[in-house]
């Protein structure tokens, strides 16, 4: 089953939610680049429950009922198109530093401060930082962006994990936490600079929910730039190698903090391409997490060439 947020191409109509059924979600390139949902398998339309914002205000036992029993109107899969999961007041954050690959990374990149990420990744808080906004997600075949101001930008696929108001994970999904390496390998302090703009930030292209993943730590990765027909940069890893269990993630996240429409949470990177790579307008990103899917992006440079759109879903860019 996997949970998706889409819209049905040509109609003019609004966001809804809908139940993927099984069938071909699992394969490289179910989603196509250009987010549709063509031949992925059967979907029905969560009745009454229009916005993924109002779901994960539920308790996880009410989701996991209406995510079973969805009594919608079934839908053609050829359609509709996959929209970012992610709406409403939900927010999106990500953990920092919490695979030994991401520790070297930042060292390596940084000119004075080093130091800072082998503490941190030592230490017994974690890295937890704001990503973005539901209404800035780029969702499967949106265009993402690296900053015009910047000289290094990389993808960063990752595990997201979607939690409900009470912090209990719903379920997972992929994010592609781009950011800018020289921005902050000159200061830590320019982190926000680095990971929070407009275009950084991709999601999708379905949430799996947490019953159907027995084991979120054992689940393979993998990454693959593609530049002008031809493979730039390719990586595969695994989540065993996450540092910080995801529970502690969640508990530090909702410490302090309130989320009545839930939050997703990325759980950092295991795959960083080695400097000097950067990415180019023009490439396409696409990761890959077993047992929940692809996530495809092509890449632009700045936010002017987002199509000046003001909100990512009404973006025409593929």
């Amino acid at each position: 089953m996997r949970l998706i947020r889409f819209r049905t191409i040509g109609q003019g109509s609004g966001a809804q939610l809908g139940v993927l059924e099984e069938g071909r979600t699992d394969a490289p390139g179910a989603a196509g680049a250009a987010g549709t949902a063509g031949g992925i398998g059967p979907v029905v339309a969560l009745a009454g429950t229009p916005a993924l914002a109002d779901l994960l205000a539920l308790p996880l036992s009410e989701i996991q009922e209406v995510c079973e029993k969805p009594g919608g109107d079934p839908v053609r899969p050829e359609e509709i198109e996959l929209l970012a999961p992610a709406d409403g007041r939900t927010e999106v954050w990500a953990a920092g530093v919490t695979y030994e690959r991401s520790r070297a990374a930042r060292v390596l990149e940084s000119e004075e401060s080093a130091d800072v990420y082998d503490r941190v990744y030592a230490a017994e808080r974690p890295e937890i930082f704001f990503k973005s906004a539901a209404w800035r997600v780029r969702g499967p075949g949106r265009a993402v962006s690296v900053r015009a101001d910047s000289g290094i930008d990389v993808p960063e696929p990752e595990l997201a994990v979607v939690l409900n108001y009470a912090g209990e994970v719903v379920g997972y999904t992929i994010c592609n936490d781009m950011s800018s390496r020289s921005i902050e390998g000159q200061n830590p302090l320019y982190l926000p600079q680095a990971k929070v703009y407009f275009g950084g930030c991709a999601l999708g292209p379905w949430i799996r929910p947490a019953w159907e993943v027995p084991d979120p730590y054992s689940l393979a990765m993998g990454m693959t730039v593609s530049r002008d027909g031809a493979v730039a940069w390719t990586g595969q890893s695994s989540t065993s190698g996450l540092r910080r269990r995801i529970g502690e993630l969640a508990e530090y996240l909702f410490r302090e903090e309130e989320f009545p429409a839930g939050a997703i949470l990325s759980t950092g990177t295991s795959l960083v391409p080695d400097l000097p790579f950067t990415l180019q307008p023009g490439d396409e990103i696409r990761i890959h997490i077993a047992q929940i899917g692809d996530l495809v992006n092509p890449v632009v440079r700045g936010k002017a060439a987002l199509a000046g759109a003001a909100w990512p879903e009404s973006a025409h860019v593929r």
